[in-house]
């Protein structure tokens, strides 16, 4: 029975490990899918998990529920020799193994791609995993409580003024989402008004969003500008050290929230492997989904989503390849569960094609712009078209059915606004009045050590 190894569970590694569950007959193949963390993370959710629209639980699919065929690896895969068919397992805990395979499965995903850019890795956060978009919600929040008991000033200033750095998809999401945020925060703090809040989009190019038309384009900045938010095009970030923003306009001004979302590169993992990479550090690719090399497809070797370089037979894509995003990653994913079992049983492989059929962004709450070709509908429909869409396509019912559970609540009781900042340090409260031993006889106690209470009463 061969083995095969997905590496990666993201949109990629774990569609195609359920769609391998679903076309495998029983005792055909052995699946192992190997990633560090235990669920996959739908990112078209990461906005609105940012503005409190979405519980962050919600917008993540548990790999063990609802992959029950699969061996499912909590661990990263550090190397991968496929010469020999051998990769480097490295667990969570404990020492790392080798893991024989007979077919590998590359689907390792994409990370932030950042610049060295004084201060953008120490001060920014990124917009990938579920983890930054509840950072994010909460840095707002707690600023709005901070702000909320400080006079007019610098330091109020710098805790109100918000920064998201890149101007695709994923940054004007997530900047129209915590422009929406703070807006409705504003009403529940008399100390704050409109005003005091400041919202800055830095983009180096000369436009926003390119996947829409230009008029498309405009229109949103237009919306965002009457929202109080000032979009930089044409701009560089020069620097953000200590959280001092400065611009290649020569603009400077202090935020204590840098969000950046200016990009993404194939998961670097990929460079410890045997297997070929193009110039931009992806797999390089066939259309069936084949790694392939200067004489052709790699025998059992496959790869799909962000860390592929997969051709756009469309001829839609950048320098003519599929560009990173879910769309082409859960359809090559299926595509790709498809082509391995044909491969196996001996029958033809299919090409992946996919035209792309328009794209949908949500704006913040009832403001969303939809592009098909030169048919754009803006406002509240297009909202409504987003959610429809991404809440559909969700993976797995009882994902969607919570999903949408949770925006009918708010629609009833409004969006959630709590705070909880304080899950970084969760054991904070607990020390500060846990009781400790008294120092022995003859021992003073460390200065500054708390003083034991609530002890045990001598007899």
């Amino acid at each position: 029975m061969p083995k095969i190894l997905i590496v990666g569970g993201g949109y990629a590694g774990f569609y195609t490990a359920l769609k391998l569950e679903k076309w495998l007959s029983r005792g055909e193949a052995e699946v192992t899918m190997v990633d560090p963390l235990p669920y996959m993370t739908y990112q078209p959710f990461l906005p609105e998990v940012a503005a409190g629209s979405i519980e962050p639980r919600h917008a993540v699919v548990s790999h063990r529920r609802h992959l029950k065929k699969t061996r499912i690896l909590s661990a990263k895969v550090s190397h991968v020799d496929h010469a020999t068919k051998t990769a480097t397992i490295t667990p969570l805990v404990g020492e790392p193994w080798t893991e024989t395979y007979d077919i590998v499965v590359m689907t390792a995903g994409a990370v932030s791609r950042t610049f060295p850019i004084p201060g953008v890795a120490d001060e920014a956060i990124g917009m990938k995993n579920i983890e930054e978009a509840i950072a994010v919600r909460d840095r707002i929040l707690t600023n709005f409580d901070k702000a909320s008991n400080l006079p007019a000033g610098p330091e109020r200033d710098r805790l109100l003024t918000f920064v998201v750095v890149g101007g695709g998809f994923a940054g004007i999401e997530a900047f129209a989402e915590m422009r929406s945020l703070a807006s409705s925060l504003v009403k529940k703090y008399p100390t704050i008004s409109f005003e005091d809040t400041h919202f800055h989009l830095i983009e180096a190019m000369g436009r926003i969003m390119p996947e829409v038309s230009l008029k498309t384009s405009l229109w949103v900045i237009k919306d965002l500008a009457e929202r109080g938010a000032q979009i930089h095009l044409d701009t560089q970030l020069s620097s953000a050290a200590g959280g001092v923003i400065e611009l290649s306009t020569g603009e400077k001004f202090e935020s204590d929230t840098i969000v950046w979302t200016a990009g993404v590169m194939a998961n670097p993992m990929i460079r410890n492997t045997d297997l070929p990479i193009e110039e931009r550090g992806r797999l390089r690719a066939r259309a069936d989904l084949r790694i392939i090399n200067d004489d052709g497809p790699i025998p059992d070797a496959w790869t799909a989503g962000d860390v592929a370089a997969v051709p756009d037979l469309t001829g839609g894509g950048v320098g003519g390849f599929c560009v990173p995003n879910a769309q082409h990653a859960v359809r090559q994913a299926k595509l790709l569960a498809k082509n391995i079992v044909a491969d196996i049983r001996g029958e033809a492989t299919k090409d992946y094609f996919h035209k792309n059929q328009g794209a949908v962004a949500g704006l913040g709450l009832w403001n969303g712009v939809f592009q098909s070709g030169r048919f754009a509908i803006k406002g509240p429909l297009a909202w409504l078209m987003h959610r429809g869409y991404h809440g559909f396509a969700m993976p797995m019912w009882e994902r969607k059915i919570r999903v949408f559970g949770n925006w009918i609540i708010n629609f009833f009781v409004g969006r959630d606004t709590v705070s909880l900042q304080a899950r970084i340090t969760p054991r904070a409260a607990f020390e500060e009045f846990a009781s400790r031993p008294k120092p022995a006889a003859g021992h003073e106690a460390p200065a500054g050590a708390p003083v034991p209470v609530g002890g045990p009463v001598a007899k």
